[in-house]
C-alpha cells in the first residue's frame, strides 16, 4: 500500500488513528493534551523533518544562532512536517512563527508541531498553515535556544518522534504514527472509519447503542 497522504488527511482523524494504534500495542503515540492548534478547523499530515532545541542563555560572538535551524526549513520537501521538540511547556522557547511558516509552506511543508511557543499567531492564521503549539508568546528564540540537531529522533510533547514517521494534527490534537508500521495503521484506520459511519447511521435509524456496538464492534 503506498500512502497517499492527501487523501488519508481527509478521510482520517486523530481519535482513529490513536484507537488503531491502541489496538496495535502502540499506546505512546498521541502528544501531551496541552499541544493545541492555532486553527481547529485545519487538519495536518505529513512526514517528520525533526529539530532538537537547547536552552542558551548568550549568544558567542560571531554565530549565527539560526544557523541548524534555516538548513533544516531549507531543506524541506513537500508532504514534510516540522516537528521542533524543546523539552516543553515552557515559557521562554518560541522556535516558529510567521516568517518560518511563510518559508516552509514555499517548500511544500504540511505544517509545523512544537511543544515550545509560537508567535506571530495573526499572520500564521491567515496563511491557513496548519501550526500546533505548546504555548504562545512574543519571545524570540536567540539568545534563549537554538535548533542543535536537525532529523534526528526526538521526544517531542511526550512520544518519541524519527525522521519520517507520520504526524497527523487536528482539533482532538496531534498523533504520530512510526514509518515502519505506517501502511498497516492507515489501512486500518480507513477501514475502521467505514465501520464508524456505519455505526453512526444505525444509531441515526435509533438502534440501541448496545445493538450497534454487538454487530459493528465499534465506539
Amino acid at each position: 500500500m503506498t500512502i497517499d497522504l492527501q487523501e488519508s488527511r481527509t478521510a482520517l482523524y486523530s481519535a482513529v488513528l490513536s484507537d488503531v494504534m491502541d489496538g496495535l500495542g502502540l499506546m505512546n503515540q498521541a502528544m501531551a493534551t496541552f499541544v493545541r492548534p492555532l486553527d481547529e478547523s485545519l487538519v495536518m499530515m505529513g512526514r517528520a523533518r525533526t529539530g532538537l532545541y537547547m536552552d542558551v542563555y548568550s549568544i558567542e560572538d560571531g554565530e549565527d544562532p539560526y544557523d541548524v535551524e534555516i538548513a533544516m526549513v531549507d531543506d524541506l520537501k513537500t508532504g514534510d512536517v516540522a516537528v521542533l521538540a524543546c523539552r516543553g511547556p515552557t515559557t521562554r522557547i518560541a522556535p516558529w512563527g510567521e516568517l518560518l511558516s511563510t518559508a516552509a509552506r514555499c517548500r511544500g511543508a504540511q505544517g509545523c508541531v512544537t511543544d515550545g511557543l509560537v508567535r506571530d499567531i495573526r499572520k500564521i492564521r491567515e496563511m491557513n498553515f496548519p501550526v500546533f503549539h505548546g504555548g504562545i508568546g512574543p519571545l524570540d528564540s536567540k539568545g534563549r535556544a537554538k535548533m542543535m540537531k536537525r532529523d534526528v529522533p526526538i521526544d517531542c510533547a511526550g512520544v518519541r518522534i524519527h525522521p519520517g514517521d507520520i504526524v497527523f494534527g487536528d482539533a482532538d490534537g496531534v498523533v504520530v504514527v512510526p514509518q515502519a508500521r505506517a501502511e498497516e495503521v492507515i489501512a486500518a484506520a480507513l477501514r475502521k472509519v467505514t465501520s464508524e459511519n456505519h455505526t453512526r447511521d444505525a444509531l441515526l435509524e435509533g438502534k440501541l447503542l448496545r445493538e450497534v456496538y454487538d454487530e459493528f464492534g465499534v465506539l
